[in-house]
């Protein structure tokens, strides 16, 4: 389901809207806890990314795994796959921090919006899931650099 696209490596193209999506979601996350004024404009936009942004870094992943795999049977060079590894390591993290900073994303949008009723909670909460999602946030942004790093330079390395 993942190997191709149009005959194409289905990683080679999912992969660019992973590097587009991760950092959106990750500032506009971020911008929506720490400037409140924001939130009336930022709201949607959040909502939808925080929604798309971990399926399109699942799809990543999975079609990475079909890539590799397809690789491995074309017996590529041991010290390939280990880069190829070490890639898709970084990209499983990548795709946990996506998945935690969407659902603190969306557990914040939830608090704050005013349209769902919720318990009244004392104000650090939103501080507190504030803080998390700058933390996220920025290990989700270096884990998307480092993936992607990792990534060129198992295919690009040694041939430029």
């Amino acid at each position: 389901m993942f190997k191709e696209i149009n005959g194409l490596p289905g990683h080679i193209l999912v992969v660019h809207a992973a590097v587009v999506f991760v950092p959106l979601l990750a500032l506009a996350a971020a911008a929506y806890g720490l400037v409140p004024r924001w939130r009336p404009r930022l709201g949607w936009a959040m909502a939808i990314l925080a929604v798309v942004t971990p399926v399109i870094a699942w799809v990543a992943t999975e079609s990475g795994e079909a890539f590799e795999e397809f690789l491995r049977g074309k017996n590529y060079p041991p010290e390939l796959l280990a880069k190829i590894n070490e890639h898709s390591e970084y990209g499983d993290v990548t795709l946990w921090l996506t998945v935690g900073l969407a659902v603190a994303a969306l557990a914040l949008l939830v608090l704050t919006s005013g349209r769902v009723r919720t318990p009244h909670l004392p104000s650090w909460v939103n501080w507190l899931l504030t803080a998390i999602i700058v933390v996220l946030a920025v290990f989700a942004l270096v884990y998307v650099y480092l993936t992607g790093e990792s990534g060129a330079e198992s295919v690009w390395g040694n041939t430029l």
